[in-house]
């Protein structure tokens, strides 16, 4: 594959995958961590290009490596900033610490599920996991949140 090809199939490759890379890695980790994951998941993809393109699954490839590149930063900063008093939180109060509380892989099932519309399968191709292993993180992350912040599970 000459460079320009290797160039163009990258950037078909990155019009597909960007947005649902940059909403699992945001939504694991927060907006700023997320966005830096993402951009340095897609350098690393650019880089090895030549090897992540015969992976089975590219895009769960690349979700890991933003995984670790964003788990590194926030061995230094919080996921969630907790809402001051000086304004009114956008969300139920509860929320970003009930979210912080969830395991990271029911954390990014949670949100792509029920903050992005994600399908099932979207998110077991992307996580690379089984349909059930997905269903198994929503249930436990919805349950956990529903506790922490107090309604039932007639939601």
């Amino acid at each position: 594959m000459t460079d320009v090809q290797a160039a163009e199939s990258f950037t078909e490759f990155v019009r597909d995958v960007e947005p649902g890379l940059k909403h699992a890695l945001v939504a694991a980790f927060g907006t700023e961590v997320g966005m830096e994951a993402t951009r340095d998941a897609l350098a690393v993809g650019w880089e090895r290009w030549d090897e992540v393109r015969e992976k089975a699954n590219p895009a769960g490839y690349l979700f890991g490596v933003g995984r670790n590149k964003a788990r590194r930063r926030l061995r230094r900063h919080p996921v969630f900033p907790v809402p001051t008093a000086d304004h009114d939180p956008w969300v139920e109060p509860a929320l970003p610490g009930a979210l912080r509380r969830l395991s990271e892989r029911q954390r990014v099932a949670v949100m792509l599920l029920h903050g992005y519309d994600w399908t099932h399968a979207e998110v077991a191709d992307l996580m690379g996991v089984s349909l059930s292993t997905v269903q198994q993180h929503e249930a436990r992350g919805m349950a956990k949140l529903r506790r922490a912040i107090g309604v039932g599970d007639e939601y």
